[in-house]
């Protein structure tokens, strides 16, 4: 076996790839996106989905009987656009282009024709389907929201700096942690890795991890953590996570709030209202965020995080195994509702559909993979 590349010995990942490995970015991608623009999901009830998104730190910036915008407090784009629908589901995930001469450059690369947006929202998008049948926008010159006053961080008296606060007491309100900005997305795809190189090559993005199921690296990987390229400035670590699974599925969406004390007490005001953590708090090690994943009143998760890793484009992927273990640094153990084993419809959905895929040879998901799969739980 080769050995992992010298570079990443004491960096952001114990192992690099090897030479035969996933190089985790396009020779000559077709764009390349600038952030993660919005998500756009279906709920039957817009009134519940805006009391809890209002406690979970969103604001509005339109409600009509069919529509919801939600909003950070960064300028630009809404973070969430809501449509009516029969039940509650996601619908697909939009990205941000640096101006409208790369959207016709991506329309004219796949045959599909740009458009323009409503006058809501503003701008350009064409309108694409990844391998997995997520729906992908990739939009540009949208409207851009202006900024709203901002949650300050808590200045704390650390290390050897003792005297930053001084004759001042620290007392963090129980109120929502304010969402900054929509920070990542979590995929499951039962077509992985023609997946990853769609959106490496159609997007321009980069892998900042790879992690492979217990004992099957050889195999190769099944998740990838995905920044946008940016060049010399820094980017999240990542944008998008995907992983192989038995359905293709959104697994989470995540929401930057100011520090660990925002996060904390707006965890207690969800916490006061009745809604439901899955998991937290803690800090994650691919990213390294500070974590803390909420249940919605209809199932779906979502993440409040904070400090999280931002890597220019000089940084190659790290490789590590997935293990339920290996998804926290410090923290409680990771729950069975976020690794979706709680007893449920979810898990028997899941449970289901691995019956399905294997059986299936027209995808990744094999009898081989399912194995790797159901160590990562035990591991």
């Amino acid at each position: 076996m080769d050995d992992a590349h010298g570079a990443h010995q004491n960096l952001h990942s114990e192992q690099g790839g090897r030479s035969s490995e996933h190089p985790g970015r396009s020779r000559n991608p077709v764009i390349k996106v600038r952030d993660i623009a919005w998500l756009e999901i279906e709920k039957p009830d817009l009134l519940r989905a805006e009391a809890f998104a209002q406690a979970f730190g969103f604001s509005t910036v339109l409600h009509t009987d069919d529509e919801l915008h939600l909003r950070g407090l960064n300028p630009g784009a809404p973070c969430l656009i809501v449509r009516r629908g029969t039940r509650s589901r996601f619908h697909g995930v939009a990205f941000t282009a640096d101006d409208s001469r790369d959207v016709i450059r991506l329309s004219e690369a796949t045959g599909v024709a740009a458009r323009p947006l409503p006058d809501s929202i503003g701008g350009l998008s064409v309108d694409l389907v990844d391998p997995s049948g997520i729906p992908v926008r990739v939009v540009a010159d949208t409207h851009t929201l202006v900024a709203l006053p901002p949650q300050d961080p808590h200045i704390l008296n650390v290390g050897q700096h003792l005297s930053l606060r001084t004759n001042a007491t620290q007392r963090p309100r129980r109120v929502p942690a304010r969402v900054q900005r929509l920070g990542h997305v979590v995929l499951q795809s039962t077509r992985y890795v023609e997946s990853l190189n769609w959106y490496l090559d159609n997007l321009g993005m980069i892998v900042s991890d790879f992690l492979y199921f217990p004992g099957q690296r050889d195999r190769g990987p099944t998740m990838s953590f995905i920044r946008c390229d940016r060049g010399d400035t820094p980017a999240d670590h990542h944008t998008l996570a995907m992983a192989l699974g038995p359905r293709n599925r959104y697994v989470h969406s995540a929401y930057q709030v100011s520090d660990l004390d925002a996060l904390a007490a707006g965890g207690e005001y969800l916490r006061d209202r009745g809604y439901r953590r899955s998991w937290g708090i803690g800090r994650h090690i691919q990213g390294s965020q500070i974590f803390d994943y909420w249940r919605d009143p209809d199932g779906l998760l979502v993440e409040h995080f904070a400090d999280g890793d931002m890597f220019d484009s000089s940084v190659e992927p790290g490789w590590a195994a997935f293990t339920a273990s290996g998804l926290a640094q410090w923290g409680p153990p990771v729950t069975k509702d976020f690794l979706g084993m709680a007893p449920g419809r979810e898990s028997l959905d899941e449970l289901r559909s691995m019956f399905g895929a294997v059986r299936d040879h027209d995808n990744e998901f094999t009898l081989t993979r399912l194995r790797g799969l159901m160590k990562v739980a035990s591991s």
